[in-house]
């Protein structure tokens, strides 16, 4: 039997909490166990309500609120929705291209591949660590609209099913160069013919339509660290996969506005670079598409600091990547199956 510590969170409610909390279990449509599950659960939410309510009210640069994670403590909500490992070296083997570095090249003041048709709908991981393959279909996703004007939903399940021998772990971790790695060899099924079902299972990738045929993806290349120059310079090419450390309360509860808080480096979770600008109030940003659902953050986007020094805010500078993908092969249709964009 599962014991329950909500103790210390009973007495924080108020009218105001109750009506919150009627309004999120509607919202999320939760569902408890049992009467002392949903008073603990509630208990947490509450004290996530005020800490948001109290952390906008010390600052403007970002605004928390209540989301689908607000009944978690940060520990539970970390062990389920993260899944980045981090790897034995910086830099992979073959086919890895070299690092990207910055040249004479100047990068535009901003960028957004969002706007350009280069990033399909923001995913779901569910409770599966699978952060690392959505991190990297959305690269390949990004290069391939890139390279042939063709925005190809691309497989997650495919990567947590098929990549182990590549060192991937499914939806206990992994890393977004090993599944381009997997790519160049063995091509990337649609999302459509190989959907997401948020556990492992065997690999089903001989019988689904090819996005991206074996070889379309070429190799990779690991972005200098710890330059922001030289990241501003990889996304001004195409959207770039990055490991950021996001355990913590504020990333949990994040809403919207540019987060600059107490991050640190302790790189847990894959995400992607679709862009960065200045805000209105003067703010320079990175924009990173998360994994959690359009309910989570800004449409399921959050605004990353730009600017700070060393591995940036939250990591965002210590790990980038990116996969290079050619035009041609191009998709390999299976079973009847028309070309899926989105």
């Amino acid at each position: 039997m599962k014991a329950f510590l909500g103790a210390s969170f009973v007495g924080v409610a108020s009218a105001t909490g109750s009506v919150e909390w009627e309004a999120f279990k509607q919202k999320f449509q939760k569902a408890y166990a049992s009467s002392e599950e949903e008073s603990y659960r509630k208990g947490i939410f509450q004290a996530n309500v005020e800490f948001a309510e109290s952390e906008n009210a010390r600052q403007s640069e970002y605004q928390l609120g209540w989301n689908q994670f607000s009944d978690l403590l940060v520990n539970e909500w970390s062990a389920q929705y993260f899944g980045m490992t981090r790897p034995e070296k910086l830099y992979g083997d073959v086919p890895y291209l070299g690092s990207h570095t910055v040249g004479n090249a100047t990068a535009p003041t901003s960028v957004d591949w969002t706007t350009k048709g280069a990033v399909t709908p923001v995913k779901n991981q569910g409770q599966c660590g699978s952060c690392w393959a959505f991190s990297a279909t959305g690269s390949m996703e990004g290069a391939y609209q890139i390279a042939t004007g063709k925005l190809v939903s691309l497989s997650e399940q495919q990567l947590v099913d098929c990549a182990q021998s590549f060192g991937e772990q499914g939806c206990n971790g992994g890393l977004m160069d090993g599944a381009f790695k997997y790519a160049k060899q063995n091509g990337m099924c649609t999302e459509a013919s190989y959907g997401y079902e948020g556990r492992g299972g065997s690999c089903k990738a001989s019988s689904c339509a090819k996005g991206i045929a074996a070889g379309g993806v070429t190799g990779y290349k690991d972005v200098s660290g710890d330059s922001a120059q030289a990241l501003m310079s990889a996304v001004a090419q195409q959207p770039v996969s990055i490991a950021i450390e996001a355990d913590k309360r504020v990333f949990q509860q994040y809403k919207s506005g540019v987060l600059s808080s107490m991050c640190g480096t302790r790189l847990d979770h894959g995400v992607l670079v679709v862009g960065y600008g200045t805000s209105d109030s003067g703010g320079d940003y990175w924009k990173v598409k998360n994994s959690w659902g359009a309910t989570w953050g800004m449409d399921g986007y959050i605004l990353l600091k730009r600017g700070k020094s060393g591995a940036g805010e939250c990591g965002i500078l210590s790990q980038p990547s990116y996969p290079i993908v050619s035009g041609s092969p191009g998709p390999s249709l299976k079973h009847g199956q028309s070309e899926i964009t989105v």
